[in-house]
Formats: structure tokens, sequence, C-alpha cells
């Protein structure tokens, strides 16, 4: 015979269906929905800044190209170039041509400063003066646009931009050297 369950009192079978029964969570401890309104807070506020520095921060752009450096497979030119290459110094403006370096006061081939400071200032018109003097130096060169800019590292930032607008444009609205490639100084 088999052996007689023992039956449960009815305080025994509350016990079970209370204990077997899935326990309710409190309302702090509820896994349902994640309150996201202070993070969606946070990212407007980053949002609205970054709109409103880009457009301080892109207002001027200004059209340039790296200098490619020697021995990039280019062919050789066929006709005589320029090769102006300007640097941009504590003192002044040192240039240098195919010819060599230019003298100071751009009056040939010689070592120096070619356009020294006056009075302590940059002498963009000089430098626009000696930039036309070397592009009509020889009919070879008429079609020359390209002009190499380095700057010494404590240049300030619009020494460098007035440099290249002077050397874009003579006087007389001439186009001089319109594209400029920075260089890296050695």
């Amino acid at each position: 015979m088999a052996k007689e369950q023992e039956k449960l009192s009815a305080a025994q079978r509350s016990k079970v269906r209370r204990l077997a029964q899935p326990k309710e969570l409190a309302v702090d401890e509820e896994g349902g929905e994640l309150n996201i309104v202070p993070f969606l807070d946070i990212i407007m506020n980053v949002l609205m800044f970054v709109l409103a520095t880009v457009a301080v921060t892109y207002t001027a752009t200004l059209d340039t190209s790296m200098g490619h450096p020697s021995g990039t497979g280019q062919r050789p030119p066929s006709t005589p170039t320029l090769g102006l290459s300007v640097w941009i110094v504590a003192d002044g403006f040192s240039m240098k041509a195919s010819g060599g370096n230019v003298a100071p006061g751009c009056s040939g081939t010689g070592t120096g400063i070619a356009i020294p400071k006056k009075a302590g200032e940059y002498d963009y018109a000089g430098l626009k003066a000696c930039a036309d003097k070397l592009k009509h130096a020889s009919p070879d060169f008429a079609e020359e646009t390209q002009v190499s800019l380095t700057a010494s590292p404590d240049i300030h930032y619009q020494v460098v931009i007035s440099t290249m607008d002077a050397v874009r444009r003579a006087e007389n609205g001439d186009v001089l050297f319109p594209d400029v490639a920075f260089g890296l100084a050695r």
C-alpha cells in the first residue's frame, strides 16, 4: 500500500500560496520606464552651446595648399620659373627666388632681410612692390601664380594673413601670386 500523504492545514496552504506568488515591487523599486528628461536637458544645453560657437569659429576661410616636397616625381619645368619663397621673421621679410636670396631693398641677389620692418611694423607695401618687381623681372614669370610662405613660430596670425594679402595683388590691382602654399620652417 502506498503511504498516505499528509494533508496540509489551512494555515500551511495559505503560507505556500503567499510565498509562491510574485512579490510586488515598491514604487521606487519599479523596473519600468527610465526618466530621461534630465539627460535631454543636458544634451540640449550642449547642443545650443555648439551651435552658438560654430558660427563664430568658421566665419572666414582662405584657400591654401600644402607645398609639394621636392622629389615627388614632378617633371622639371620647361621654362624658367621664379619659385618665390617668402619667410616671415622677427626682423621683416626674407625672400628667395630661383636666382638665390633677394638682397635688402629688393635690389638683386644677396644676403639679409629683403624687406626689413619700418618703425617696428612689417612693410607690406614694400613686400607687395618687391613681389611685383620680381614677377615682372622676366616674361617667363608672367604665368607663375604660386608663392611659398613660411613663418617663424612666434609670428602672429594676423601678420601671416596680411602677408598673404600683400603677395596676392599688386598696387594697381594686377594678380601677382594668388596661390599661397605654406612651407615648413626647418
